[in-house]
């Protein structure tokens, strides 16, 4: 397995640790968690977002991977870019949880840039 693969992993991972933090509270209702989770506000509320928006980006960044290795891409650019959007994504759950937008907003952009690399590198 590549580590572009093991990143796919980590990737679908994510959206769980993203809301791990926001879920961690004694009143948590795992009978109706989505009206729970409607009622969320400050950082428990942006960690929510948060979980939500890497579930939104996990799809084209998977295929963009398979994509790739499919088209026999260099393995080292599927490699750098695959890691690159991981770190990204990290970052940008980091910053959600601590509400620094405008950095959010420049980390998606790299996420977004390193899966379009990924197409790119595939044609």
């Amino acid at each position: 397995m590549t580590f572009a693969y093991w990143c796919v992993l980590v990737a679908a991972l994510l959206p769980y640790a993203a809301v791990f933090p926001a879920k961690a509270r004694k009143d948590f209702d795992n009978r109706e968690p989505r009206p729970w989770e409607q009622r969320l506000t400050g950082w428990r509320a942006r960690g929510y977002w948060a979980h939500l928006n890497t579930f939104e980006a996990f799809p084209p960044f998977a295929a963009a991977v398979i994509i790739a290795h499919l088209a026999h891409a260099p393995q080292l650019h599927i490699d750098w870019l695959a890691a690159t959007f991981v770190v990204a994504r990290i970052a940008y759950i980091v910053c959600y949880y601590t509400d620094l937008a405008m950095l959010r907003s420049l980390v998606w952009t790299v996420g977004l840039a390193s899966v379009v690399g990924l197409f790119l590198i595939a044609a």
